[in-house]
Formats: structure tokens, sequence, C-alpha cells
């Protein structure tokens, strides 16, 4: 197997955790079935603790909990794929992890990637960008304190 650079794995990691496993079953709907899988672990709900900086560089404080959902599989070829996602999505992980495994061959990779990651992406680009939008219009402006100084 070529070996696949962090930035490539972390792309698709993301857009798959942040998906959700109804999006991610519409769009394997135009790939060939994915390999078959063991379960390694979960796919199990927990909890991560989030941490905190004040003013972003101060000393670090636990801000609160936040629900993880976490999977990882082993493909019939050895490959093994994580996943972590925010939320409680146990068919999310699994799938998420699967993909994660099956996007680490060179050969399943360029099909996977244009029909489900690079889509997917797109989706997720397009909906930051319409909430950016809707955040400037209520953005307000206060010129006379601007002016002022």
């Amino acid at each position: 197997m070529s070996a696949v650079s962090v930035e490539e794995r972390r792309h698709w990691m993301g857009v798959l955790a942040r998906a959700g496993a109804g999006r991610i079953r519409e769009r394997l709907g135009a790939v060939p079935p994915l390999p078959a899988h063991v379960r390694l672990r979960g796919p199990e709900i927990g909890l991560s603790m989030l941490r905190g900086r004040a003013g972003g560089d101060g000393a670090p404080f636990n801000l609160g909990e936040m629900t993880v959902t976490r999977c990882a599989v082993r493909l019939e070829d050895g490959t093994v794929g994580h996943a972590y996602l925010a939320g409680r999505d146990l068919p999310g992980a699994e799938l998420a992890a699967v993909l994660d495994a099956a996007l680490q061959d060179p050969a399943r990779r360029p099909g996977l990637m244009d029909a489900v990651v690079t889509p997917l992406a797109a989706e997720q680009a397009e909906a930051k960008a319409s909430m950016a939008r809707k955040a400037a219009a209520t953005r307000v402006r206060f010129l006379t304190m601007a002016n002022m100084r």
C-alpha cells in the first residue's frame, strides 16, 4: 500500500466525522460495496473533556465535557480504520471507520474520494459559507465609535 499523507487522511476523516450516517449512506450508493470488516472497538459512546485557555494563551482549564462516539475496525487485508465523531451517531462512526480503512487502499481511494468525500466536503463548505453570509448580514458597525479614534 502506498503511504497516505497526514493531511489527506486528516481531510477525509474530518469530512466523514461531520457528515453523519445518513449523508454517508446516500453517497455510498454510487460505489461498489465496502469491504468486509471486523470491529476492533465499538462503536461506543463516551465523554471527552474539552479544555480551554483564557484569552487563547492563558493557563488551560477544563471547559466541560462533550459526547463523542468512536469506532475502530480492521478490513480483511489488515488495514485499520478509526473514527471519532461529536455526538451519538453509532452507525456514522462505524461507516466513517470503514471508509477510513478503505480510503487507505490506493486502488479504492480515487473512486471513494470522487463519489463520497469530495461531494460531502463541497456540501459542508457551502453550509459553512451560507452560515457565514447569514452572520455577516447581522453584523453591527458602530461608525461613531470608529470615527472617534
